[in-house]
């Protein structure tokens, strides 16, 4: 296939589980596996209770591993964005993924042909969105290429709405039923329902404002299921909704499918807003361990920088621990972290003490790093269990 990573694992990576904590040398992206296992519970729980698919976004942590634990946990099969994300989940053994975004390059959709008849084979599923005809032609023609060989296989289709994120998506109206029908016409295509994710709702600061605008999204994808059904067309399966907002979806009587992902880590950015007091208490599990390198008077230097971690949604928030307490991050450019005592009466950190930093957003941190390092029994006094591989690190095409 056209993306692999498996470069092999270091011995000093090897040799590092077993080992303390303070022994991860810094920066390196670290998972603490209590606290993500705890996530884990919390979701499976939730969706048992509700009675309600869940099939997590794995560009989060891109992750074969991770994506095996969440299916073991109850998961029906992962999300990815990109081609090259399927192919490196595939390749893991992976065999029910949804790509859920729009692919029209020929090239790329040779390779989603070529995905979906190996999945056929194995017995696995591939499942991917479209809004335009012509994509839905273009997949149809890389479908019907038999230079795949073996026999015929079927990929699930569904219509992207756009009920708010501005991005990809059709109007809720006529043209998603233009597009089932469509879809209809081409017997390697079997229309699987909508997806309808709001990404901007995700982070809407209040469980009020993220519940106004659900109920938006649920009247827009009423309309398109009626246009859709009112031709005999069943729409089997609505999918979408994330961390922010599922205990929405969820509870709207419409959705049968979550995509929430960053639940597993929790970065900054997602524990800001204020929770909703229906959705699970999720913590942070992912952490970027770092070192000072260099204290003055006022300030101190880490050695994490932004290459270590996404800023997109902010700078990193500095777990608060003994002795440094309350600290703030502040930028230090791309291989530093400057770190400022966030009240009079906390102190600077000392040269060769550890800081905790939280990613502003969990998605492009991990795609920084080439592989996790899973901790159990804490931060502080826990051990190294094991080194986790980012298979789809860069996956980008």
């Amino acid at each position: 296939m056209p993306h692999s990573t498996k470069a092999p694992l270091s011995e000093n990576l090897i040799r590092l589980v077993g080992q303390p904590v303070a022994a991860i040398d810094t920066p390196a992206l670290v998972v603490d596996l209590d606290a993500m296992q705890r996530n884990l519970g919390r979701m499976a729980e939730f969706a048992r209770k509700h009675d309600i698919r869940w099939r997590p976004h794995a560009k989060m942590h891109k992750s074969s591993a991770l994506a095996r634990l969440q299916m073991q946990a109850g998961a029906v099969g992962i999300c990815v964005q990109k081609t090259a994300e399927a192919e490196a989940m595939v390749a893991a053994g992976i065999h029910h993924v949804y790509i859920s975004n729009e692919v029209v390059a020929p090239a790329k959709l040779a390779r989603v042909a070529e995905l979906a008849h190996r999945l056929a084979v194995e017995n696995g599923r591939l499942a991917i969105a479209v809004d335009s005809l012509e994509g839905v032609g273009r997949l149809a023609n890389a479908m019907n290429d038999r230079r795949h060989g073996g026999p015929p296989a079927v990929i699930d289709v569904f219509v992207e709405i756009d009920v708010g994120q501005g991005r990809c998506g059709v109007p809720p109206g006529r043209p998603a039923l233009e597009l089932a029908l469509e879809i209809r016409r081409h017997p390697a295509l079997r229309f699987a329902g909508l997806q309808a994710y709001h990404g901007k709702a995700q982070h809407l600061p209040t469980p009020q404002a993220r519940r106004e605008a659900i109920a938006r999204v649920v009247q827009d994808v009423q309309l398109a299921r009626g246009l859709i059904e009112r031709e005999g067309i069943p729409v089997d399966l609505v999918t979408g909704a994330g961390t922010g907002s599922m205990v929405c979806e969820a509870a709207s009587g419409v959705y049968g499918e979550l995509q929430a992902g960053s639940f597993l880590f929790m970065d900054a950015d997602y524990a800001a807003n204020e929770r909703d007091p229906a959705q699970p208490q999720f913590e942070h599990a992912l952490f970027v361990k770092s070192q000072v390198m260099s204290a003055g008077p006022h300030h101190a230097v880490c050695d994490a920088g932004h290459k270590s971690h996404a800023i997109d949604s902010g700078l990193p928030r500095v777990l608060a621990l003994e002795p440094t307490g309350e600290l703030e991050y502040l930028n230090g450019g791309d291989e530093h972290g400057i770190l400022k005592p966030a009240g009079a009466n906390q102190r600077v950190p000392r040269l060769d003490e550890t800081i905790w930093l939280i990613p502003g957003h969990c998605d492009p941190t991990v795609n920084l790093h080439n592989h996790l390092i899973g901790v159990v029994g804490g931060l502080e006094r826990g051990r190294v269990d094991k080194i986790i591989r980012v298979d789809a690190r860069a996956a980008l095409t």
